[in-house]
C-alpha cells in the first residue's frame, strides 16, 4: 500500500487514488463527513428563501427535502456521471449556490411570479448556461499560476467568514459571539486535533467527523440541540416534480439567474482548479468543461424538482485537504445519502439540528486547509523576474477582500450589480485575469505551469485502525 513508485509515475498514482474503491465501511463514514460538513449550508438557501416567501412550515420542510434530493442527484452526476453527463470525476460536492439567494428573493416578491418564477428563472437559466459552458472554457488561458493562486485564495478567505461565523452560534442568532458557542467550537477544534496526532490509519481520516460528533454530545449536555419536530416527520415522503405548480418563465428573471450562474462558472473554475491541484489531478479544460457542465444541468435539476441553481462547494474541497482522501468513490456515497436523507425528512431533521458552532471548529481547519492551498500556489509564481506579479496578487487580494471586511463597501451601487459585487471570490478573479492580461498579456499556451503542489501527502486510506 505505502510502496515507492518510480520516477515519472507520480501522476499515474494520484490518478489511481482518486479512482480507489474504499471497503463500504469506509466509504459510508468518509462520505457522511462530507455530507455533515456541507450540510448547514445545503439547507440554509431554501429556509431563507420559504422564510422569506411567508412559506408554512410544512412547505418549508419539503424544499429542505428537495434540495436534498437534487444535491444528492447533481453530486452523483458530478462525481460517478451518466455517458454524455459525466462531470469532472472528482470529489466533489454538489449544493445550491448562494449567490443566487438575493435575485431569488426579488423574483419570488413579485406577486405574480412568486415561487414558481423562481423555479422557472432556475431552469431557464440552467440550460442557456449549460450551452455557454463551452465558451466558458476556453478561457483557462486566463488562469496562469498567479491568477489560479489569487483566486484559490479568495476562496480561502472568503469561506472562512463562514467558518468564523459558525463559531460565533451562526448568522441571525440573536446570542451571537457568546462565550459558550466560541468555546464549544474551539473544544471541537482541540478534539480535531488530538484525533490528527495521536491517531493514524482511517481514524485520522475521519478526525472531521469524529469532532462533529463529539461537539454534538456537547452540544445536547448544553441543551443546546433542538429536536422538535423530530417525532412528527416522516420516515418516506416522495420528491416530485413541480410540485409547486406549474414553472413561470419571466425574462428579466431568467436574464437575471443566467448571469448569476456565469458567476457560478468562475467560483467553480477556480474551486476545480483548487482540487485538481490539491489530489495531484491538474484539471484541463476538458475537465473543467465537463465539471461545469453539470453545473448547468444540476441547475435545471433543481428548478424541476423545487429546488435552485447548484455549483460545486467549497467547503468540502477544505475537507479533502484535511483527510488526503482523494477517492472520487467517497462523494459518490456523499450523493447517496443526501440522496437518502432527501426521501427521509427524520433523517435530514436529525442531521439539521447540528447546531452551528459546533461546525465551526471544523471550519476552521477546513477552510483554511483551501487558504493554505492557495498560498502555496502563489509561492509558486515567478516574482523574481517579474515584478508585476506581486501587483496582481497585492491588488486583487485587497479588492477581492471587500466583501469580507466591509459589508456596506457597495450599498450605493446600483441594485443589479450587488449580486457581482458582494462576491469576493468573482471580484479578486476578475481583478487577477485583468491585471495579469495588462502586465503580462494572453498567453494561450500554459505548458510553462508548474507540477501540481499538495498541501499534504494524497495518502491511501489504512484499513486498519
Amino acid at each position: 500500500m505505502n510502496q515507492t513508485n518510480p520516477p515519472g509515475t507520480t501522476t499515474r498514482r494520484t490518478v489511481d487514488e482518486v479512482e480507489r474503491m474504499l471497503p463500504p465501511g469506509q466509504l459510508f463514514t468518509l462520505g457522511l463527513q462530507h455530507v455533515l460538513v456541507m450540510y448547514a449550508g445545503a439547507v440554509a438557501v431554501p429556509l431563507v428563501i420559504g422564510g422569506s416567501l411567508g412559506l408554512p412550515k410544512d412547505q418549508i420542510s419539503y424544499l429542505i427535502s428537495s434540495d436534498l434530493f437534487c444535491c444528492g442527484i447533481v453530486t452523483l452526476l458530478q462525481c460517478l456521471g451518466i455517458g454524455r453527463f459525466a462531470g469532472i470525476r472528482l470529489p466533489v460536492i454538489m449544493s445550491v449556490t448562494f449567490a443566487a439567494v438575493m435575485p431569488m428573493l426579488a423574483i419570488g416578491a413579485n406577486p405574480d411570479l412568486g415561487l414558481t418564477g423562481i423555479f422557472g428563472a432556475t431552469i431557464a437559466a440552467g440550460v442557456i448556461s449549460t450551452l455557454l459552458v463551452p465558451l466558458v472554457g476556453r478561457l483557462m488561458p486566463l488562469f496562469p499560476t498567479v491568477v489560479t493562486g489569487v483566486v484559490i485564495t479568495s476562496i480561502g478567505i472568503s469561506i472562512m467568514q463562514v467558518g468564523i461565523d459558525w463559531m460565533a452560534g451562526g448568522k441571525g442568532n440573536p446570542e451571537y459571539g457568546s462565550l459558550r458557542y466560541i468555546g464549544t467550537s474551539f473544544l471541537v477544534l482541540a478534539f480535531i486535533l488530538l484525533v490528527t496526532r495521536f491517531t493514524k490509519g482511517f481514524f485520522s481520516n475521519i478526525s472531521v467527523l469524529l469532532g462533529i460528533l463529539f461537539g454534538f454530545g456537547v452540544a445536547i449536555g448544553m441543551g443546546e440541540v433542538n429536536l422538535t419536530g423530530l417525532d412528527e416527520a416522516a420516515w418516506f415522503a416522495p420528491i416530485v416534480p413541480f410540485a409547486f405548480g406549474w414553472p413561470t418563465f419571466d425574462p428579466i428573471s431568467i436574464a437575471t439567474l443566467t448571469v448569476i450562474m456565469l458567476i457560478t462558472f468562475i467560483e467553480s473554475m477556480g474551486m476545480f482548479l483548487a482540487l485538481g491541484d490539491i489530489v495531484g489531478h491538474p484539471a484541463s479544460r476538458g475537465d473543467i468543461v465537463r465539471g461545469l457542465r453539470v453545473d448547468g444541468i444540476g441547475t435545471v435539476i433543481g428548478g424541476i424538482f423545487n429546488s435552485f441553481p447548484h455549483t460545486s462547494f467549497s467547503q468540502n474541497i477544505g475537507l479533502v485537504s484535511v483527510t488526503g482522501v482523494s477517492s472520487r468513490w467517497v462523494c459518490v456515497m456523499s450523493g447517496g445519502i443526501l440522496l437518502a436523507f432527501g426521501l427521509i425528512p427524520k433523517m435530514s431533521l436529525m442531521v439539521a439540528s447540528i447546531p452551528p458552532f459546533v461546525l465551526g471548529g471544523a471550519g476552521i481547519v477546513m477552510f483554511g486547509m483551501v487558504l493554505a492551498t492557495g498560498i502555496r500556489i502563489l509561492a509558486r509564481a515567478d516574482y523574481n523576474s517579474n515584478r508585476h506579479n506581486l501587483y496582481i496578487v497585492a491588488i486583487s487580494l485587497g479588492i477581492g477582500m471587500i466583501p469580507t471586511v466591509s459589508g456596506h463597501f457597495f450599498q450605493h451601487f446600483p441594485a443589479a450589480l450587488q449580486p457581482l459585487l458582494h462576491s469576493g471570490i468573482l471580484l479578486a478573479t476578475l481583478s487577477s485575469v485583468l491585471l495579469n492580461l495588462f502586465f503580462n498579456g494572453y498567453q494561450p499556451d500554459l505548458s510553462h505551469q508548474p507540477r501540481p503542489l499538495l498541501v499534504g501527502p494524497v495518502r491511501p486510506v489504512d484499513p486498519r485502525p
